[in-house]
């Protein structure tokens, strides 16, 4: 018959919520250029595209777990998720690779940056730097307990324990929320400040994007946990935990390097005169 389904794929009906996601993003970043250049519009247009990014990315999402309570998220379709969530962590990995470069760049050449520098890294004009051994140190541990945690989570998933995927996805939740905390700790005593030369700029662009992406791989965790009190997940049918728990051990490996190349590596190593 005709429009009889014979193929394991999903074919999607017509939807406005991925133009929708694509506006929203547009406007947001060219709200934050507006807000960075103090021009008129930057004080609510990045809130008004942040707004509906939020709105559109939870209807989007709200459609993907709707799909797989209706079944039709076949075993040919969780393939395809995976290697597009792959993908994904794929051109974030390059995204942080922009923030190293540039930062190994300013480390390993200060003398093309003379005037900004001093000829020298860290600047001169950086008077302290952080002790990579004091917090910095303590939310590499609190990362890797995470890293472990999620990992207890998707095993008690997968053995088909719901107790211990509920216990390992608080630890982990919390874990993150510590985390997050104690870098705002940080950063408000820090003995420099953003914008006042490239050592500051690079130091703080690259771990407040890290910042950043531990804060969506915490709200990605709780809306997991949130669906393990409703009911979903299976040990053969979890993908949206899975892509969670992938996201959180790239944050958790991203955050290695940039303890040792910016927090060690770029405090004592790195200076060259």
């Amino acid at each position: 018959m005709a429009g009889t389904k014979n193929h394991d794929y999903h074919i999607l009906p017509p939807d406005i919520v991925p133009l929708a996601t694509t506006i929203g993003a547009f406007v947001f970043t060219s709200g934050m250029v507006l807000h960075m250049h103090d021009m008129a519009g930057g004080a609510f247009v990045p809130w008004l595209g942040m707004a509906i990014l939020l709105a559109s990315m939870f209807a989007w999402f709200s459609k993907i777990v709707k799909e797989a309570h209706a079944g039709d998220h076949t075993p040919v379709v969780q393939l395809h998720q995976r290697y597009g969530m792959i993908t994904f962590i794929a051109s974030e990995v390059m995204f942080f690779v922009g923030w190293f470069w540039a930062f190994f760049d300013f480390s390993l050449f200060p003398s093309t940056l003379s005037e900004a520098v001093g000829g020298q890294w860290p600047p001169k004009a950086i008077e302290a730097v952080m002790d990579p051994f004091a917090l910095p140190l303590l939310n590499t541990l609190i990362l890797l307990c995470s890293g472990t945690t999620v990992t207890w989570a998707h095993h008690s998933l997968i053995h088909g324990d719901r107790e211990g995927l509920k216990k390992g996805l608080w630890a982990t939740i919390l874990l993150g929320l510590l985390f997050s905390c104690i870098q705002a700790y940080e950063y408000i005593h820090a003995p420099f400040g953003f914008g006042q030369n490239t050592y500051g700029s690079a130091f703080y662009m690259a771990t407040g994007f890290h910042g950043f992406h531990v804060i969506v791989g915490t709200i990605m965790l709780i809306v997991c946990l949130k669906r393990t009190y409703n009911g979903d997940f299976t040990p053969r049918q979890h993908f949206g935990f899975e892509a969670a728990a992938w996201y959180w051990h790239f944050v958790d490996v991203v955050w290695l390097f940039l303890f040792a190349a910016i927090y060690i590596w770029g405090n004592w190593g790195g200076v060259i005169e």
